[in-house]
Formats: structure tokens, sequence, C-alpha cells
């Protein structure tokens, strides 16, 4: 298992500590893994979600540092979302 991905969970942790989200997304990290994110938190697993967000690893760094917003990431083409734009939507407030 990664060591970045253990390291990107738990950062995503201490984001959705005191956040509200319950439901279920995943970040599909290129060459990496993914790491699911719902009620119970996060951590690295490939499990069935309600949004899947594709990025390659560099941009999931800028996301995670706050660097670059989820929003103009998907807009620039840099981060895609499959299923559920809201939860993603939801998701984006939570990690801003």
């Amino acid at each position: 298992m990664s060591d970045t991905l253990e390291k990107a969970a738990a950062a995503l942790n201490e984001k959705l500590s005191g956040g509200d989200f319950d439901s279920s997304a995943k970040f599909a990290i290129a060459d990496l893994g993914s790491i699911v994110l719902d009620e119970n938190g996060a951590r690295v697993s490939d499990e069935d979600t309600e949004v899947t967000l594709s990025a390659d690893a560099d941009t999931f760094e800028q996301i995670l540092s706050g660097e670059l917003n989820p929003t103009g990431a998907f807009m620039a083409g840099k981060l895609s979302v499959d299923g559920d734009m809201g939860v993603a939507m939801k998701l984006a407030s939570v990690l801003a």
C-alpha cells in the first residue's frame, strides 16, 4: 500500500473532522490507487461510491494542500467526475 495514499487519507480525515459529509466519494489517483471518503472518514480503498473523482497525483496533492480549488481543477479538465455531481459539490465545500 502506498505511503502517499496513507498520508493523504490522514490529511483528508483532518479536513473531514467536524465536517458534515454523509455521502460516499472516491478519489482515484492515477498510478497510486484510491481513497474512499464517507461518514466514517477517509481510508485507502477501492470500493464503490456515489461519485468518483479522478486526477493525477500532482493535481490531487494541489487540491489536498489547498493550492488548487476542486471546482477550478474540474473546469480546467484536471479533475474528472463520474457519478453524482451533487455529492462532488458537497465534498468540495467540505474540503474547502
